[in-house]
């Protein structure tokens, strides 16, 4: 059996148990890349992410007497709900690790499908480690969230949907963390369509596959510190690796900023959560500009499972990456009406103040100054550009920091 007949096999396995999600147009990306771009909505997947494809193949190909010994998964929440409502369907027990510092909706929503949450280490790796531990001391069936063959096969179901969905596509950019996802996609569409060209994405703070790739051998990453906590995975596994390896399959970086600013743009102008991991296509996109890919695109949004806490923090982020926050501080004489002075002025030029922490006493301040902190919305950046120039013409001693 190929790869790709092994893929449609594990199509009719989830046949009513994942949605076919939907594929949309992103005039915004569009404009941005020079070519057509549409969005795979896998963050309105069952569970909220491509995870239960995967774990549902796998566990559903176990026997009986597997099936009844349970099983145990770790992640960092996608895979751990894509296990949870797999074992809630096959009648199977399930407990799964989870870092400690995991998002607690990603935690609540485990539980609720019905599987039991341990919270062990820091890091996925950490959170795997002991569920390899509990898997040889109580005979449950390990499910790794990349590494197995049924798991990537699974996960590449997603590219007999979107060949249909956009059948001239060129090139589809995929995140990456453990690579399950891009490889079973790279793996189904070199049998389909050896002509799309597959590029996976990584958190540039978490980017085990470039030097992996570059070594010829899975390696582990020095970093692991991302807003992209669903692909910040240490080191690749071996079967999606061997995958992308034999194909030349690229696999490209972002950095913060580019995936903050892409939740902003993915929540702005499509409309759509995504989480900051499911938004790095997006951020490949942003980051390449104009004719960076062939057309058109499809970019895999992958999950969209994000703490309602994170995305505020990281939508502040996007707001000031992309120019809508400006962040001054302004020295003023020490005198009636200085502050508010420099407040009218503010508002005469369009922004909107948010925050204002005034200092009266500082070992680098004189007795007669005091030094203004102010956080501004703004329309962007040009606007931010313009209010500079103006309080400076206007005589305003002022450091943008």
């Amino acid at each position: 059996m190929t790869f790709l007949d092994d893929v449609r096999a594990a199509t009719e396995l989830l046949d009513g148990v994942v949605t076919r999600t939907p594929v949309e147009f992103s005039r915004a990306l569009s404009q941005i890349a020079g070519t057509d771009v549409y969005l795979k909505c896998e963050n309105l997947q069952r569970s909220g992410s491509f995870k239960v494809r995967g774990a549902y193949v796998r566990m559903a190909r176990l026997s009986a007497e597997e099936q009844a010994r349970g099983v145990v998964a770790a992640s960092a929440g996608n895979h751990a709900q894509g296990v949870a409502l797999a074992a809630a369907k096959l009648g199977i027990d399930a407990v799964v690790y989870m870092p400690i510092d995991a998002a607690l909706p990603k935690i609540a929503a485990t539980r609720e499908y019905g599987a039991e949450v341990r919270l062990h280490g820091v890091t996925v790796d950490e959170a795997l480690a002991a569920a390899r531990a509990e898997s040889e001391r109580t005979g449950a069936v390990l499910i790794h969230p990349f590494d197995h063959h049924d798991v990537v096969v699974g996960q590449g179901t997603l590219a007999l949907e979107l060949v249909e969905q956009v059948p001239d596509a060129a090139t589809v950019l995929v995140p990456v963390g453990g690579g399950g996802l891009v490889a079973g996609i790279q793996g189904a569409l070199a049998e389909l369509r050896p002509d799309i060209r597959v590029i996976g994405v990584q958190a540039s703070r978490a980017a085990a596959y470039p030097i992996s790739l570059a070594a010829g051998e899975p390696t582990t990453a020095t970093e692991l510190h991302t807003m992209a906590d669903g692909i910040a995975v240490g080191t690749p596994g071996l079967v999606p690796f061997d995958l992308l390896h034999r194909h030349g399959t690229e696999v490209r970086t972002v950095s913060e900023e580019d995936l903050s600013r892409a939740l902003l743009l993915t929540a702005e102008r499509a409309k759509l959560l995504v989480e900051p991991a499911g938004a790095a296509g997006v951020a490949a996109v942003m980051a390449g500009g104009h004719g960076a890919f062939a057309g058109p695109v499809v970019v895999v949004l992958s999950g969209g499972n994000i703490d309602p806490l994170v995305l505020l923090r990281v939508v502040r982020h996007g707001l000031a990456s992309s120019g809508r926050y400006l962040q001054l501080r302004v020295r003023l004489h020490d005198t009636p009406g200085a502050l508010a002075g420099l407040l009218r002025e503010l508002a005469k030029l369009g922004t909107n103040v948010m925050h204002v922490n005034h200092t009266r006493t500082g070992v680098d301040l004189d007795v007669d100054e005091v030094e203004v902190e102010l956080q501004v919305e703004t329309k962007g950046p040009e606007h931010c550009a313009g209010v500079l120039a103006r309080l400076r013409d206007d005589g305003y001693r002022l450091a943008e920091h």
